[in-house]
């Protein structure tokens, strides 16, 4: 009779690299994060500005999603690939730069290995995307690969502290992680970020601030409908979680939203830290 030790049992229950990323790529392809963002997109473009995109570059948009910033990046003369790991998203994408007339490329893809050439870019970036990716070292180092030399290696990344990671630890309470993948929210960790990024970059600069707000034209009992309707991790996580438990789960997320709500007219509008990160390749 063969013995099973703890350690076969505890290996046998971590799932393969291939079946962590088919379920992150599952995530993001349920709810509909294109309809999702429609509230978020007036803050995106905010940070945009913020990125001061200049014509001509040639840039990656990692985790572009439905191409919130990169159609407006492409918009002002850069040349822009973006890449999502989720299909409906990327086709969004291409849909929404087909109709505005844009000349831009959209690819599926996983951050955490790039379907690209060494130093291709002049400047790689990803608004609260790359983050989500199951093997953060692996993205560290593929940003770094595919920018050129001095080239731009820019982030943001939700805080552990702040109301998107909060909403985040909530969720994983209902569904939890693949064993050994580390929360999304240590990318808006410092000492985590420079750890990552090593002595391939230089000019490091790390700055917490707050998203320009979530403004929701409804209570925040709504928010927390809108997100279990189209935000992939709270859509799955509620579609996973036994029905007696579904009220309890959007009764958390509703607290939350109401905690961080800063309006007391019905409307919702929502203050979320996150770090930016800006590097150049040495």
């Amino acid at each position: 009779m063969s013995t099973v030790t703890a350690k076969t049992v505890s290996q046998a229950s971590i799932p393969s690299p291939a079946e962590i990323r088919a379920r992150v790529k599952a995530v993001w392809e349920s709810g509909d994060y294109a309809r999702f963002a429609k509230y978020l997109e007036p803050g995106a473009l905010q940070i945009l500005d913020e990125l001061a995109i200049e014509a001509g570059e040639n840039i990656l948009d990692v985790a572009c999603g439905a191409g919130q910033i990169a159609i407006p990046s492409a918009r002002k003369g850069a040349k822009v690939t973006g890449l999502d790991i989720a299909d409906n998203l990327v086709q969004a994408a291409r849909q929404r730069a087909e109709a505005e007339g844009i000349e831009i490329r959209f690819d599926q893809g996983d951050a955490c290995e790039l379907p690209y050439s060494d130093n291709q870019f002049d400047r790689v970036y990803s608004l609260i995307g790359a983050m989500f990716a199951p093997y953060p070292q692996q993205v560290a180092n593929e940003l770094v690969r595919v920018v050129r030399p001095g080239g731009k290696i820019q982030m943001i990344n939700w805080t552990p502290e702040g109301m998107v990671g909060e909403m985040l630890r909530t969720v994983s309470r209902y569904a939890p992680p693949p064993a050994g993948v580390v929360p999304p929210t240590l990318w808006g960790n410092e000492e985590t970020v420079l750890e990552r990024f090593g002595e391939v970059v230089e000019d490091i600069k790390l700055k917490r601030n707050y998203y320009p707000e979530f403004n929701y034209p409804f209570a925040p009992q709504k928010v927390a409908d809108w997100f279990i309707d189209y935000y992939g991790p709270t859509h799955r996580a509620y579609q996973a979680t036994a029905e007696e438990r579904r009220d309890e789960l959007r009764n958390e997320l509703s607290d939350i939203f109401s905690r961080y709500n800063t309006r007391h007219d019905g409307t919702t509008s929502l203050k979320a830290e996150y770090l930016a990160v800006s590097a150049t390749k040495r």
